[in-house]
């Protein structure tokens, strides 16, 4: 069994979190949110690495066999510095699905919706280079939807406001495929949906992630009926009691299965 920290600017990697007690339920996790610092899109890109690096170091610190950087942004302008030095321990980060939404849309119409500082990295526009020149990518940033979801504000006729905001260049585009770019947005699927309808395909990384995971993890294939549940302890810069309340609320896995814990994270501040 393992420990394996999950590290996001506030409660977007619950999303990453979620698919992962599906696929490795058996093993320990520790969930990080930076909340008091969220959202991390709209800060600059030396402070996302040095706090990145800090709160990572931190989760190893703790004993975590692996770390999954499950902040679009973070990974964007950290992860390389994090592999650096933490290069004793499997270090997963996630990215815009931008290779997967080439493959599956059918007119070569992709829209892309992640924060300010992602769409900016250079991470993201290497893979935007590495994608056919027939293929048309609409940039959109999702400015204000990360304080929305933090606040438990996801399903709020103002949040439903800001995304067909954010959405309609892509819509006007003709996009049949849209790549949620940030681990927030995949609490929005449904808004999203409603606004754009049910044939647009939504690009989520969580499971390919995770089985990234498994693979440094050098899990074998198990049958998640026979293991036994592992523990998860939720540890947030800002409130923990919200961040449990909003992890039982948002997250599909039944959390009841896990021996759950609640800290407040006083060590970096």
């Amino acid at each position: 069994m393992a420990l394996i920290g999950v590290f996001d600017s506030g409660v977007g990697g619950l999303s990453i979190l979620d698919e992962a007690l599906r696929q490795l339920p058996e093993h320990d996790f520790i969930y990080l949110a930076d909340s008091a610092h969220a959202p991390y899109g709209e800060r600059s890109g030396a402070w996302i690495a040095s706090r990145s690096l800090a709160l990572c170091t931190y989760l190893a610190s703790q004993g975590c066999d692996a770390i999954v950087v499950a902040c679009n942004t973070a990974t964007a302008e950290a992860i390389a510095q994090i592999r650096i030095e933490l290069d004793t321990i499997p270090i997963v980060g996630v990215e815009p699905g931008i290779k997967p939404a080439v493959m599956q849309s059918q007119n070569g119409v992709l829209g892309v919706l992640a924060t300010e500082a992602t769409l900016n990295s250079d991470k993201f526009n290497a893979l935007l280079h590495a994608i056919s020149p027939n293929c048309t990518v609409i940039k959109q940033a999702g400015a204000g939807l990360v304080p929305l979801i933090e606040a438990g504000k996801a399903n709020t006729d103002e949040t439903l406001a800001l995304l067909a905001k954010h959405l309609e260049p892509i819509q006007k585009a003709g996009a049949d495929t849209l790549v949620l770019g940030c681990t927030h947005y995949p609490f929005l699927n449904k808004a999203i949906h409603q606004i754009l309808g049910e044939s647009i395909t939504l690009i989520d990384t969580s499971e390919a992630v995770v089985r990234q995971l498994k693979r440094q993890l050098n899990n074998p294939e198990k049958k998640v009926q026979t293991v036994k549940a592992g523990s998860i302890t939720f540890l947030s810069s800002k409130d923990e009691k919200t961040l449990l309340k909003m992890a039982k609320e948002l997250m599909r896995s039944d959390l009841n299965a896990h021996a759950i814990d609640a800290k407040l994270l006083r060590d970096l501040e």
